[in-house]
C-alpha cells in the first residue's frame, strides 16, 4: 500500500526541521549551569523577530491571495497585537514580563542584534513579498514556535526562579491556536510546483534559526557544540 503524505506531513519530515528541532542549544537549556548573563543573552536577541512578527503578519495578510488564508493570519495578528489592547501585545507582555523576572528594560530591547538575528528578520521581511514564501514561513514558525519559548521559558525559571512569566503563559495559551490557523492558511489548492515552493520557505526559515541558536550557543556557551557560520 502506498503512504499518502499530507501537506504538513511533508513539512514535518523535512531534515532541516528535524535538524533545528535537535539543535544542542534546546538540550543545553534543560542541563547546563545556566547564568542569568547567559538567559539575558537569548532573551536580548528574540526580541528582534518578537518585534517584527506582527510587521510579516501583516504584509502577508496583504501578500496572501484568498480571504480563506488572509482571515486565518489575521486571527494571529490579532492576537499578537493585542486584539486591540496595547497591553495585551505579545512584545509589550515580554518586555514588563522580563523587566519583572529582573533583566534590564533597556537591553532587553536595545541590545545590538547579532548579525544572524539581522539575517532572521530580513529572512521575515523577504518572505512577507511573495505569498508561497509567507505561508511557509507562517506555517514553519507556529509549528516551532513553543519549543523557542519554553526554552527561554526554563532559562528564565533556572537563572531567576521565575516559574510564572506572563509572556510564556500567553503563548502556551494561544499557540494551539496559531497552530489550527497557519494550518488553515495552507487548505487551499496547491499546485505541485507551489507546494514545493513552500516547503522550500519552510527550510529557509528553519535555516535562519538554525543560524540564529548557533550564535547564541557560541556567544553563551550554552550547547556550543555547532559551528556558527
Amino acid at each position: 500500500m502506498t503512504a499518502t503524505f499530507t501537506f504538513g506531513d511533508r513539512l514535518a519530515a523535512s531534515p532541516v526541521y528535524q535538524k533545528f528541532r535537535d539543535h544542542p542549544f534546546f538540550a543545553a537549556v534543560d542541563t547546563a549551569d545556566l547564568t542569568k548573563e547567559q538567559a539575558a543573552l537569548l532573551i536580548e536577541q528574540w526580541w528582534y523577530p518578537l518585534h517584527y512578527f506582527p510587521t510579516f503578519l501583516a504584509r502577508c495578510v496583504a501578500v496572501l491571495p484568498d480571504i480563506a488564508a488572509k482571515s486565518a493570519i489575521t486571527r494571529i495578528l490579532n492576537q499578537e497585537a493585542g486584539g486591540g489592547r496595547v497591553d495585551l501585545a505579545h512584545e509589550v507582555i515580554y518586555v514588563e514580563s522580563m523587566v519583572k523576572c529582573g533583566f534590564d528594560r533597556d537591553r532587553v530591547t536595545g541590545t545590538t542584534p547579532y548579525p544572524e538575528t539581522a539575517a532572521l528578520v530580513e529572512g521575515y521581511r523577504r518572505a512577507s513579498e511573495k505569498h508561497e514564501d509567507a505561508l511557509g514561513f507562517i506555517f514553519a514558525t507556529e509549528t516551532t514556535d513553543l519549543l523557542m519559548v519554553s526554552s527561554i521559558g526554563k532559562a528564565i525559571e533556572r537563572t531567576t526562579g521565575v516559574s510564572d512569566n506572563d509572556w510564556v503563559a500567553i503563548h502556551v495559551e494561544q499557540e494551539p491556536d496559531h497552530v489550527e490557523e497557519a494550518n488553515h492558511a495552507l487548505m487551499a489548492d496547491f499546485s505541485a510546483e507551489q507546494e514545493d515552493a513552500v516547503i522550500a520557505a519552510a527550510d529557509e526559515m528553519w535555516r535562519l534559526w538554525i543560524a540564529f541558536f548557533d550564535r547564541l550557543a557560541l556567544e553563551s556557551g550554552v550547547g556550543a557544540t555547532t559551528q556558527a557560520p
